[in-house]
Order: C-alpha cells, then structure tokens, then sequence
C-alpha cells in the first residue's frame, strides 16, 4: 500500500524573482545620490536576472563541479588548460556581457561621470548569483589603471579587456572579441612580501622582451589570455605582460602544476604557476614593479569591498525573507522581539558597509579631484580591512537565523560561509591593511585632511558621531611618536577610522532609524560586536527596509 504524499507545511519558498538592485533599496539610494536614477534603470536588468532562479542554480552548480586541470592533451601533448563547468561559462558570459570586467575605463574616458559607481553597484547586485566567478572578472577590472605604465601596451590590451563579449579559449588575441586579465604576485617563501620574490626575468635581444624563470604560489584564473606578473630584473622588483599566447600563435611557456583545493572560492581556479622560459615583456620601468601594479592592487582592494558587501547582503536576504515566512512558537519569527534585534543589527551593518562601498566607488570617478584622490588613498584599506573583517561574522549570524536549514548547502548559506573570509585574505591580509593605513598617515599628510573633511560633513548631525570623530583623533594623537604603540594599534585604530568614516555617512544620507542604530552601538566604546544587541530604535522599519520583495 502506497503511503500517504504529505504536503510539507511552514517550509520557507525559496528566495527566487527579486531583483538585487531596485530590491536593495540602500544601493538604489547610493546609485542614485552619485550618479541617478536612470543609472539605476540601466542597473535593474542585472539585477533581475541576478535573483532569477536560474542564476541560483548556475551559482550552486558552478560551485559543486569545480573546475579541472588538464596538463596534456590525448597525445602526450603540453596544454596546461583548465576545464569549467557550463554553470561557470554562463555566469562568466553574463557578468561579462554586463559591462563588469574593464569596460568602465574606456567609459570614464568618453566622458561618463558615473562608469564606476554603474559598475561598483552592478558587481554587487551580480555577486549575489555566486562569489568565485568575480576573481577574474574584477582581475580584468583592475588590470587596466596598471596597463597605463606603458601606452603602446594599454593600446592594444584595454579594447579586449573591456569587452562585453565572453570569449574563453587559449587563441592568439587578435583573433578574439573579448579578453580576460589576471596578476601574479605571490611566491612560496614570500607572500604579501613581494620583495622576497625570486623568479628571475633575463632579458633577451629584443628590447623590452624577457624570459621568466621561477613559480608562482597563487595565480587565479590561469586560463586568462594576459596575466601582471613580479619577477626580479637587473635593478630590482619589476612587473611583466605574459600573455597565454604568443605573436606566432605558439603557446607560451606557462606550467599550471595543480590547482588548490580551497576552502571555498570553489569555482575559481586557483593555481601554482611554473615559468621556464616563459616570454613577458617589461611593464613600465626596471626596479619599480610594486609601484607599477600597485593601481591594479588598489582597484582589485575595492571590489574586495563590494564583494564582501554583496555577501553580506545575500546572506541578509535569506536570512530576513526566512524570516518573514516561517512560523515558531505561535508567530513569524520576524515579529519575534529578539530575533527583530538580531535582523535589524544585520541590517545596519550591511547598509553601513554598501555606503562605504559606493562612497569609495565616486572616489574612482573623481579622477581630477584631490580630495578625492586622497580619500582613495586611506579609505581603501580601511575599508579592505573594516568590511572584510566584519563579513565572516555577518555571514555566520546570518546562517544561524536559519537554524538547520542555513546549515545544508541547498540553502546558498554554506557557499557564502566558506567564501566569507576570502576578501579579507586576498590583496593583503587584514595586518598588511591596517599597516597601509599607519603608512599613508605617516607618508602622506593629505589623507588625514582627506578622512577629516570628509567625516566633518556630518558634524553636528549625531553628539555620538561627533564624539567618536575627536576619539579617534586623540587616539592617533596618542600613538603618533610611539611606532611601537603605533603598530600594535594598527588594527584598533584602522577599525575606528572605518566605523567613524560609515557612521559619517549613515548620518549623513541613511534613514534616522539606521544612522541613530548604527551611531548608538558602533561607535560606542562598549561596543563588542555581538550581533542582536540594539537597544531601543524602530527595529521593525529597519527589517522591512532590508526585506526582499518578490
């Protein structure tokens, strides 16, 4: 006798048919505030494939079949290719055709104002399909700032990279619609110490042309057609053009010798790359490879800020669209005090950290204007630090707002979970971060200006804001003579440049219930990150606001 089919009761309909940008009603408000309100039209197409069920389905599978390594071909022949999942090719296809690789750059330069805020705010709402695939869409991103080094070389690489056609496959790059860039930095013995690298570039007859000779510990992406790599040249640390293939259409001497089998990030290849005669030709001058690339590092820093932002969010609408849809002990949890509290502290959090993120991206359009340029310098890696650190625990608060069920994968919580502390290890731990800052403060006067005008805009809008704003000053004040002290601080103080810098901001263009939360437990002293912990405020209006609307 057949059993009885059992219709499942209080289960929660997945999170599918929103739109992650005009659904996102802080990012709506930043995209509108720099740049306007048709940028947010042009913006709501991605956004609605993004919450489409498709798109959740390719993200889950890109991430299930990772990608392969295939040294050599049926014959015995050298290939070094690696192989994706058709889930991975739609995603890329799709962020690609999107405009989110390089194609801001040729914008900015035909006159757009808003290029990187579209492209800051259209990242994230695009990162909610699935994180790993961002890797070398923001590596083409950045690559381009660096490429400038040498004019005849953006000139040929930039129309590629900042195509809206995807097209994979090791061919020679002339005969493509679209390209794809990635960077290689780190070596086993040195890490974020790149002065300890030690491949070698040797020079041969043709001028500006080397061989490269040594490895790579961490090279994402080694099926990119163009990659920046570091290496050691007669005058020191110099940065290099490899491409896959070279003018002949003969493959160039690039060994990927396994992938890493990774904590999450699981649809990207990460690989260690082996140079042996490998062909590159020198970007910019001998001896000055950190600063060569140090564009690119900055560039890839910001989307490491929009990407953790974009976790954060979709980790916040799980957890309040669960909410909003399951019953416990006689209501929907979302009218449960408690777990209001806890919603609501997510919330703040991740609106404090899109504000930042799109702040930083006006910065970037700003090319001219030194303030802005300033700003750049010193709240990139507070940010990098600030929002990256604070991702992991978002993410992990979020899940549990699921019970169980953030705990099995067909949730989406586990893949952002693993992902979650990705962006606070890649372009520079949070140690490295925090000791940019004390070096900018030290290097270049004009940041703190920069930090000081620019939280100074909302004085007098919060007594705890402006408290918090002359803290920190005392602060610095203290430890600045003291680089003992002034080390050991780093993190301290890079935290509380970053929550004062957000605060300034919520204060500034937030509702009063998110900037008078945000004021009243970040920026206290007592404040200890225990998510769940408001008190007072209109906690309900904070959750519907963060609320997905399908």
């Amino acid at each position: 006798m057949r059993s009885e089919i059992r219709v499942a009761t209080n289960q929660v309909p997945p999170l599918e048919g929103h739109n992650t940008v005009t659904g996102d009603r802080a990012l709506v408000e930043a995209v509108t505030r720099y740049a306007s309100g048709e940028v947010v039209d042009d913006l709501a197409p991605i956004g609605a494939e993004a919450g489409s069920a498709e798109a959740r389905e390719h993200g889950l599978l890109a991430n299930r079949h990772g990608p392969e390594l295939v040294p050599v071909d049926r014959f015995g022949n050298r290939v070094d290719e690696v192989r994706f999942h058709p889930s991975y090719h739609w995603l890329m296809e799709r962020a690609v055709g999107h405009g989110l690789a390089a194609r801001p750059w040729e914008q900015q330069e035909a006159g757009s104002p808003y290029a990187h805020v579209r492209r800051a705010a259209g990242f994230m709402a695009w990162s909610h399909t699935e994180p790993g695939h961002g890797c070398p869409i923001s590596m083409t991103y950045a690559a381009v700032p660096a490429l400038r080094a040498d004019e005849a070389i953006a000139k040929e690489w930039t129309p590629l990279l900042a195509s809206t056609v995807y097209d994979p496959g090791v061919r020679l790059a002339s005969t493509k619609r679209g390209a794809l860039a990635g960077m290689g930095m780190t070596e086993k013995q040195g890490g974020s110490d790149v002065r300890l690298n030690v491949t070698q570039a040797r020079p041969t007859s043709v001028d500006g042309e080397y061989t490269l000779h040594g490895h790579k510990w961490f090279t994402s992406a080694p099926m990119n057609d163009v990659f920046l790599v570091l290496a050691q040249a007669d005058a020191g640390l110099t940065c290099f053009v490899v491409t896959r293939v070279l003018p002949d259409g003969s493959r160039n001497q690039l060994d990927v010798v396994r992938l890493k089998d990774k904590l999450g990030n699981r649809s990207n290849a990460s690989s260690e790359l082996e140079f042996d005669g490998t062909v590159a030709q020198r970007l910019g001058d001998e001896g000055r490879g950190v600063r060569t690339i140090i564009e690119m590092v900055a560039a890839t820093r910001l989307d490491c800020v929009l990407g953790s932002t974009s976790l954060m969010r979709r980790a916040l609408n799980e957890a309040t669209w669960h909410a909003a849809h399951r019953s416990a002990f006689g209501s929907l949890l979302v009218d449960k005090p408690l777990m209001q509290n806890v919603l609501a502290d997510l919330a703040v959090e991740t609106e404090a950290a899109t504000a930042l993120a799109m702040r930083l991206a006006t910065a970037v359009d700003a090319v001219d204007d030194p303030h802005e340029a300033a700003l750049r310098r010193i709240a990139l890696p507070l940010s990098k630090f600030w929002v990256c650190k604070r991702t992991p625990t978002v993410v992990a608060e979020a899940l549990e707002c699921l019970g169980g069920n953030g705990y099995v994968e067909d949730s989406g919580l586990p893949l952002l979970y693993r992902e979650a502390p990705l962006n606070s290890v890649w372009e520079g731990s949070g140690n490295v971060n925090a000791l940019d800052v004390l070096r900018a403060l030290g290097r270049e006067p004009e940041v703190l200006d920069a930090w000081i005008t620019e939280v100074g805009r909302a004085r007098g809008g919060d007594t705890r804001l402006d408290r918090a704003i002359e803290d920190t000053l005392a602060l610095l004040g203290s430890l600045m003579g003291e680089p003992d002290r002034l080390e050991v601080s780093a993190r301290r103080l890079a935290g509380r440049m970053a929550a004062v810098l957000q605060g300034s901001l919520l204060v500034r263009y937030a509702p009063p219930e998110v900037a008078d939360l945000f004021c009243a437990s970040r920026l206290g002293t007592s404040y200890d990150g225990t998510f769940g912990a408001l008190e007072g405020g209109d906690l309900r209006a904070v959750v519907e606001r963060a609320t997905p609307v399908v």
